[in-house]
């Protein structure tokens, strides 16, 4: 009867608690980081710290390390949105958990380590990754934005990479791969002055798919993951292998590599499935095999 009137005040106060064991008291239960949705072939992965804007902790890192490498190893799962929680997508690193606690040298390098294994991971993942920037993207937010392969940007958001003005680094490899992508000029622009830009602003630059009302972003990146997921994924899989390593290889060595390739879709029975479709002028149904 004691725990009536408690349990009672928590849901009227809309709090998610639960017992913690002593008669009578109720505590808040630890914060999951990470919610994964599984939607038929498509995983949606969402950053869920709202109450501070998603910002990106090492319990969210250590699981997003662990998601992504049991997705890579599953070939049921062909597509998979990022996105975030709430109003925001990832408000970068939390600045005021840093200010309060001060890290051990072996924190430091786990935070560090793991962060970096999550954005490779991204960017290497066999499968692509639609972002879904539902909202704000800063710091590490728009480089997690920035490793994944296609983004649909909310026209509300506000996007940037301020390390340099907070007297920290970008991470995600963006010092090398930004340049690449729009130039020096920008990049440096970007990077050591960390101003905003805007959506608008990242679509004219080929950073951007897609700029799209706040409410529309997350079903447009599931509208794009079902049509992508109905794609050969063996075909996907070399597709962005090749992409990933494409500013680091000669052509000849590129044409070695869709050479292989092709060959490895040629020996597939989803090459056949597809030649079949086509002479009988219906979808293909791939199976990854």
């Amino acid at each position: 009867m004691g725990d009536r009137p408690l349990a009672r005040d928590a849901r009227e106060a809309g709090e998610a608690r639960h017992h913690d064991g002593r008669r009578g008291t109720l505590s808040v239960p630890p914060e999951v980081p990470l919610l994964v949705e599984a939607e038929g072939p498509v995983r949606i992965l969402r950053l869920n710290r709202p109450h501070r804007l998603n910002a990106v902790s090492l319990p969210m890192y250590e699981m997003l390390d662990a998601e992504l490498a049991r997705i890579g190893a599953d070939f049921e799962t062909r597509v998979v949105v990022l996105t975030g929680t709430g109003r925001g997508f990832c408000s970068g690193a939390d600045l005021k958990a840093h200010r309060d606690h001060e890290r051990s040298q072996a924190e430091r390098n786990a935070y560090i380590e793991t962060s970096q294994r999550v954005f490779r991971a991204i960017q290497t993942l066999p499968q692509p990754v639609v972002a879904a920037v539902n909202g704000h993207a800063i710091g590490a937010g728009c480089e997690l934005a920035l490793s994944c392969d296609f983004l649909i940007v909310a026209a509300e958001a506000k996007l940037r990479m301020p390390e340099v003005v907070l007297g920290t680094f970008i991470g995600g490899g963006t010092a090398y791969t930004l340049r690449r992508r729009i130039g020096y000029a920008r990049a440096a622009e970007l990077i050591l002055m960390g101003r905003y830009f805007t959506p608008e602003e990242a679509g004219a630059w080929g950073l951007a798919n897609e700029v799209l009302p706040a409410k529309a972003v997350l079903p447009a990146a599931r509208e794009l993951a079902q049509r992508l997921a109905r794609n050969a994924p063996i075909s996907m899989r070399l597709a962005k292998r090749l992409l990933d390593r494409a500013e680091f290889v000669d052509p000849d060595e590129a044409m070695r590599l869709e050479a292989e390739a092709l060959f490895t879709c040629m020996a597939s029975e989803d090459w056949r499935e597809g030649l079949e479709a086509f002479a009988e002028k219906r979808d293909p149904v791939y199976r990854g095999v």
